[in-house]
């Protein structure tokens, strides 16, 4: 869960919600944090992204009490929260959500969250962030493969090269295209890679691409996990990165595991930060968000595997400590994913979802 902290100062409040803190600025919100003394934050499990490192980095930093609340808790769940707690004052009153891209939009349209521009604003791009500054892109993990190396000796670097007789009874899914989000995102990255728009278009690509991996033999109608990955049942699982890497290191080298992002149909999912409306420690959330947008915090989300928001610009820039960059696949690769709209992602999901047993007809279990 996130602890925001409580306002001290109404000025600095409106202040911070314009304009971008300035190193004097920061200094006045850190001193008015600190007077708030906590902060409360939502469904923020230890083990996802590298938040246990991340709550205790901003601890050690500026010294507060952090509430964590409901640590296992989902998107829907921190919007009731908010909606639960609008006067309540006390640490039941999540100050700040990290949530689905989809709930960032709703949540400004009923009032819930409130402005905040973070000072490395610019480095976040402007398809997954409001141009108010009601909420904002944080994370991301981008559609990859997970290869079991024992068993497949050539890794695949594109979904054209899926298709190839190398790869028979081997390509699985996260779960049912007509229902996991995973999965359907799966498919627009197959659609996109052969040059379809995101949306309708990579819905219907990327179900043709699936048909015609059926038909060859080499889609496996079984979810994918790390224990079928090893155990040989799904040799190639399409999945977001950050959990393909996770799985990764918890088969400890048995079997060996590559983890490919191909360069062409690159699709990322976002989640979103946001203020409350009612955050009952407005500036330590505040402080919260600048962190999180520093270096410091960009790069604990990426101990946990989970892309920064600002990973591109920090790479760019040479910021990403390169033990970091060893563990995952070529930063190249994620410079070419795309980001797909709310409607994007809409669109293909009706179009996959709705079509699957038509075209594909493989029942995934």
């Amino acid at each position: 869960m996130k602890t925001a902290l409580l306002a001290s100062s109404a000025l600095l409040v409106v202040a911070a919600a314009v304009a971008p803190a300035s190193a004097a600025s920061l200094d006045d919100l850190v001193a008015a944090a600190k007077a708030e003394g906590e902060l409360t934050v939502i469904a923020l499990p230890h083990d996802w992204c590298g938040y246990g490192g991340v709550i205790d980095g901003f601890k050690a930093k500026y010294g507060l009490k952090v509430n964590e609340l409901n640590p296992d808790a989902g998107s829907g769940d921190e919007i009731e929260a908010i909606k639960a707690n609008k006067g309540n004052k006390g640490p039941q009153a999540p100050d700040v959500i990290d949530v689905g891209l989809a709930f960032g939009p709703s949540a400004k349209k009923d009032g819930l969250i409130q402005p905040y521009k973070v000072s490395t604003w610019a480095e976040i791009p402007d398809n997954v962030k409001d141009a108010e500054g009601f909420w904002y892109g944080d994370y991301y993990g981008v559609m990859a493969f997970g290869v079991n190396k024992d068993i497949v000796k050539t890794t695949p670097t594109e979904w054209a090269d899926l298709l190839k007789s190398d790869y028979a009874n081997a390509v699985a899914l996260t779960g049912d295209p007509r229902a996991s989000n995973q999965a359907i995102l799966a498919i627009m990255s197959a659609g996109a890679s052969t040059g379809a728009a995101l949306g309708k278009g990579s819905g219907e690509a990327g179900l043709k691409f699936f048909a015609e991996l059926n038909k060859k033999g080499n889609f496996v109608p079984v979810t994918g996990k790390s224990g079928t990955i090893a155990q040989g049942a799904t040799p190639i699982v399409a999945a977001w990165d950050y959990n393909l890497l996770a799985w990764r290191d918890s088969l400890k080298g048995n079997p060996p595991m590559d983890v490919v992002v191909p360069t062409k149909g690159g699709v990322a999912g976002v989640y979103v930060q946001a203020i409350s409306a009612f955050a009952p420690h407005p500036n330590a959330a505040k402080l919260w968000m600048e962190y999180l947008y520093s270096n410091e915090g960009q790069t604990g989300w990426l101990k946990g595997y989970c892309h920064p928001i600002r990973f591109n610009a920090m790479s760019k820039a040479g910021l990403i400590p390169k033990e970091l960059l060893d563990k995952l696949p070529p930063a190249e690769n994620y410079a070419a994913a795309q980001f797909p709209t709310l409607d994007e992602q809409a669109a293909n999901k009706a179009e996959v979802s709705g079509n699957w047993d038509a075209v594909v007809g493989a029942n995934v279990k």
